[in-house]
């Protein structure tokens, strides 16, 4: 197993996981989750769900309780049945036994048709108590609830380190990635570049760019880009507007001052020793307006 991050394209991620990089379905992966990223995760399918439709969409619940909590019922609410009359909202009812989540999350919680019963269990009781905290966490496949599938919905067993393997084998998880400098994309779990710039200063420099940018905009507002050289400490060398390059003689729009203090952010960021790779273009984002 190694530390990284997932995603699936720009729909779902990046979140920090553990996965074993040979177990593949179809070449993608089958990463498990620590539970901050399985928090996000349940966010974003639910963000999801509510801007493209349940019909489409997984969603996954994070439910919260205590290992001393009395046995609740919880309703999960989804969209409108695809089959259904009277504009009939699809639902699940998830009963959890939470002494028994931390001994066997398998078994502790089951998920359920959620009927006026079981409404009227999750209104009468939530979960309480003063013990460790508990959660169970619930992946619910709303296109095929409606079609009586028992493979609809599920609780997430969690593995033997207490993650949460979630969509492994079933969506299109890859690894999520990082830019280089010098413009090579890397996995995240691949902390150097060939050309010897490291994860921690691409990120740091990505960073560091508005500042730089907004430095460097006080007296050129329409400054887009620096090239720094870091042969020796990191210092600019080139700052342009668009296409064309701005003069930095004491004729042109900086001062000493000026690139002195965007030197010294951009060396905040990346530090004052020599990085492999010669000169590297920092683009600034847009200017705020």
């Amino acid at each position: 197993m190694i530390e990284t991050r997932v995603c699936i394209d720009d729909t779902l991620g990046p979140f920090d996981c553990k996965l074993d990089p040979a177990n593949r379905w179809n070449g993608w992966l089958s990463p498990h989750f620590p539970l901050d990223s399985a928090r996000q995760l349940s966010e974003q399918t639910l963000r999801m769900a509510e801007e493209y439709g349940y019909d489409c969409t997984d969603t996954i619940h994070v439910i919260e309780g205590r290992a001393d909590s009395p046995d609740t019922v919880h309703i999960i609410e989804g969209g409108p049945s695809r089959h259904g009359e009277d504009e009939e909202t699809l639902a699940v009812a998830v009963r959890v036994n939470w002494r028994r989540v931390d001994r066997d999350a398998g078994h502790a919680a089951t998920v359920a048709e959620a009927t006026p019963q079981a409404r009227k269990a999750a209104r009468r009781r939530k979960p309480g108590g003063r013990g460790a905290r508990r959660v169970v966490i619930v992946h619910v496949r709303w296109m095929y609830l409606d079609e009586g599938s028992d493979t609809a919905a599920n609780v997430v067993v969690p593995d033997d380190e207490g993650l949460f393997p979630i969509g492994g084998w079933e969506w299109t998880w890859h690894f999520a990635g990082w830019w280089c400098l010098c413009g090579s994309d890397q996995d995240w779990h691949e902390l150097d570049c060939l050309c010897g710039v490291t994860r921690d200063q691409a990120l740091a420099l990505k960073e560091a760019a508005p500042r730089v940018g907004a430095i460097l905009r006080r007296a050129a507002p329409g400054a887009t880009a620096a090239l720094f050289d870091t042969t020796d400490a990191p210092r600019i060398v080139t700052v342009v507007d668009g296409a064309a390059e701005l003069d930095l003689s004491e004729n042109g729009p900086y001062d000493t001052e000026t690139l002195g203090e965007a030197d010294a952010a951009l060396r905040a960021a990346l530090g004052s020793d020599p990085i492999a790779g010669g000169s590297h273009w920092l683009r600034f984002p847009p200017a705020a307006r």
